[in-house]
């Protein structure tokens, strides 16, 4: 804890203005795969700086989780607006003009990993709670970001409110998602295009940590709470219907 005050100066960011950062970055990444050309600088740009959003959530879902006043309305609203963003989600990400299921939006995974950290709470035989873990991993297979957001929630969870076990969270996110990009480009990308996307892919992850580790000061907006508490939910299907609407409209032309 002595390297958190130490810096203490310098953590000018609160949890809003964060997550505000990081549905900027999501709408970048999702901008990317939709209307860009793969491998052009400026998607490489907008593709890698996305990274930034699931890992952040990722912590902010864990950290919410332990000062939430109702566990039960959290995973219900998590639940319903996972309902509510899967047909913009599968609208967006449809390869034509029409609706196509392509796995599950990422609230359903942030759903999946609310269940992993309230296993990791209650369930103390350690058998058991490995094997609801690995069955929630196994579940997200189906859903954006799988088994990257469950690994990186039981990360957090594991780091509790220790500096150095998030950094070390951060340091074994950043290297698990290098590795995870690397074996999936082999055989389908030159290798030295695979080690550049590989690397370049980690900066959103590392990008995270600097914001959490350095900056965040572990508070809330002062004003309009309840505003961004509903905007940072509303905003994700709304988005992707605007963008799949956009793209079907192109798509017709």
């Amino acid at each position: 804890m002595k390297n958190m005050n130490m810096s203490d100066g310098r953590k000018l960011l609160n949890r809003d203005v964060i997550k505000y950062f990081a549905i900027f970055t999501m709408l970048l990444n999702h901008i990317a795969n939709v209307f860009l050309e793969p491998a052009t600088v400026l998607y490489e740009i907008f593709l890698n700086l996305g990274y930034f959003t699931s890992i952040t959530m990722c912590y902010f879902l864990v950290e919410g989780y332990g000062y939430t006043r109702s566990k039960k309305r959290y995973v219900c609203r998590l639940m319903v607006f996972a309902v509510i963003s899967q047909i913009p989600y599968s609208m967006a990400f449809a390869k034509s003009s029409d609706i196509e299921f392509h796995g599950f939006n990422m609230l359903v995974t942030l759903f999946l990993c609310f269940g992993i950290v309230w296993t990791m709470e209650n369930i103390r035989i350690r058998h058991l709670q490995m094997g609801i873990i690995t069955g929630i991993t196994l579940l997200s297979v189906c859903s954006d970001w799988a088994v990257l957001a469950p690994v990186f929630t039981v990360l957090f969870v594991r780091a509790e409110d220790s500096y150095e076990k998030k950094k070390d969270a951060y340091i074994k996110a950043m290297l698990i998602f290098g590795g995870f990009n690397f074996f999936g480009g082999i055989g389908r990308i030159p290798i030295g295009m695979n080690i550049f996307q590989s690397f370049a892919g980690m900066l959103g992850i590392a990008l995270s940590g600097i914001v959490i580790l350095f900056f965040y000061n572990g508070r809330q907006m002062q004003g309009g709470r309840r505003f961004s508490k509903w905007f940072f939910y509303v905003f994700y299907p709304l988005h992707l219907l605007v963008i799949g609407m956009i793209k079907n409209i192109v798509v017709m032309a």
